[in-house]
């Protein structure tokens, strides 16, 4: 029996209807500690050849149409790991937006982040805001870093804000609804995700724009960061299309609205 070649890249993108492109995809980079045990080296290597995924995953979403991509790359938990990785993310993160930002720029990448960014070390904020500046006109896709970030951390600060504006007089309590609630999350400006992406066979949301996934399509793959490529994420999209999205509604509401 004849062997099937799985299809290329270019074959998989010809695949997907433009009409139907998730307009905002937000993937969970996990895997770089365990990529980097297969291949008997210490974690960092793991982060190091995680970057290569960033700009394919990048360029496919830009090929495929997609206008928001949110990347989960440092949540509030990981300031726990130890501290000689934490420095050295820090250090990639500070080195990677250097040599990146020119490209960015070229390609119409607006950078944006969302977390809490005070915490960053000085150096890693003036990177950030050095090229959050430099792209802040572009508009063929905006990729966002969550850094330092947590859903908890996000809607903690949200409820503490209204609550201290109704105790001070500045908001009555039946003003606060959804729209209100989206507006002082740190995701403001950005529509909620249509499809997550979570790599390397894990089956969990970690702690990742909770209130803002209420609808959105759940991808799982047990392909590792470092291994992720542009096929991926059309393997992604793809599948995607082939979803019934309803919205708490029947089949018949959805098709015939």
């Amino acid at each position: 029996m004849k062997e099937t070649t799985p299809p290329t890249e270019q074959e998989l993108l010809a695949q997907i209807d433009p009409a139907r492109v998730p307009v905002h995809v937000a993937v969970i980079m996990d895997g770089n500690g365990r990529w980097a045990a297969q291949q008997g080296e210490q974690r960092i290597s793991g982060h190091l050849n995680g970057v290569l995924p960033i700009r394919e995953t990048l360029t496919a979403a830009t090929e495929a149409g997609v206008k928001y991509l949110t990347l989960y790359a440092f949540s509030t938990e990981n300031w726990n790991r130890p501290k000689a990785e934490v420095d050295a993310l820090m250090e990639l993160l500070v080195n990677t937006l250097a040599s990146e930002v020119d490209e960015l720029d070229r390609n119409g990448v607006r950078l944006h982040a969302i977390g809490d960014l005070d915490s960053l070390p000085s150096g890693c904020r003036g990177a950030l805001g050095k090229a959050m500046e430099r792209t802040k006109r572009n508009e063929r896709i905006t990729l966002t870093l969550a850094l330092s970030y947590s859903a908890r951390w996000d809607i903690l600060r949200m409820v503490r804000s209204i609550a201290t504006d109704i105790r001070e007089g500045r908001l009555n309590t039946f003003a606060v609804n959804e729209d209100l609630i989206d507006q002082r999350l740190s995701t403001h400006g950005l529509p909620d995700p249509d499809l997550l992406i979570r790599t390397s066979g894990e089956h969990r949301i970690s702690n990742f724009l909770l209130w803002e996934i209420a609808y959105a399509e759940l991808w799982f793959t047990p392909v590792l960061w470092p291994d992720f490529r542009k096929l991926h994420l059309f393997q992604a999209i793809l599948d995607f299309q082939h979803r019934e999205r309803r919205f708490g509604l029947t089949r018949e509401q959805a098709t015939h609205p």
